[in-house]
């Protein structure tokens, strides 16, 4: 008498992979990564670094400022519930992914200003940024 064998229902298994490869590139926080790497992504294509230097700078406070900003956002607005849900997590993910967004025009306004200002002391940087900003 030949053995029958069973194969496992496709949409369970798969919904189990999915699950696992999930759980192994961090869950929520490789998510969250992913979506600060593409705000960065985003931003450089829009306004191209100009140097190497410059680019490795934008890329880590892009991706910073989309977790810390994400967070904060998060935090302020009370949505760590919505975590639980996968279409509430996917809305905080847009969260964290706007949050860095900013992150790299303040990087390079703030470059800007201060290759302005080279061979300037920290004085002189706190007199122009009092006249500058209304300090």
């Amino acid at each position: 008498m030949e053995k029958k064998q069973f194969m496992a229902e496709p949409t369970s298994s798969t919904g189990a992979a999915g699950y696992a490869a999930f759980n192994a590139m961090g869950g929520a926080a490789g998510m969250a990564a992913g979506v600060a790497g593409l705000a960065a992504v985003v931003v450089m294509l829009m306004t191209q670094p100009r140097s190497a230097r410059e680019w490795a700078v934008g890329l880590i406070c892009t991706v910073m400022g989309s977790i810390g900003g994400g967070a904060a956002l998060i935090t302020y607005f009370g949505l760590q519930a919505w975590m639980d849900t996968p279409v509430g997590l996917v809305a905080v993910l847009g969260l964290v992914f706007a949050a860095g967004l900013p992150g790299w025009a303040i990087v390079r306004a703030a470059f800007t200003w201060l290759e302005k200002r080279q061979g300037k002391d920290l004085g002189e940087l706190i007199r122009d940024a009092r006249q500058d900003f209304g300090g």
